[in-house]
């Protein structure tokens, strides 16, 4: 879903899918990937504990965690992880999500690099 509408938005990024742990990690072990989007619920561990796993190994990857919960202790637990952002799928919105990836992707560019996108498929 995020994958779809972001890669018709913006043509200039690479976008990689997975669904579950070990795709997660297996893509960031063949892939150097520079912005994560995280779901919490992954079947097998949680995507804060893959979120802990991906920093320990890739300390540079941003990581945003998309959730359905909006409770302060998943907020507060995405800090704790590692993750550099937390959105409430309720009150995401495409464009802002938009937004957002063109900045970091802008940022990337003044420095050099090209940016690569990793998504959960949940």
């Amino acid at each position: 879903m995020i994958n779809n509408e972001l890669s018709s938005q913006i043509q200039s990024i690479e976008v990689i899918e997975a669904g579950s742990e070990e795709e997660t990690l297996e893509g960031l072990g063949s892939h150097p990937l520079d912005l994560v989007f995280m779901d919490i619920g992954l079947p097998g561990k949680s995507g804060l504990e893959v979120t802990k796993r991906i920093k320990a190994d890739h300390p540079d990857t941003a990581i945003t965690i998309f959730t359905s919960y909006n409770l302060l202790e998943y907020r507060e637990a995405t800090v704790k992880c590692g993750a550099s952002c937390f959105i409430y799928k309720d009150s995401m919105k495409w464009d802002q999500i938009s937004s957002m990836v063109k900045c970091f992707q802008r940022a990337k560019d003044i420095i050099g690099w090209k940016p690569k996108w990793y998504f959960n498929k949940t």
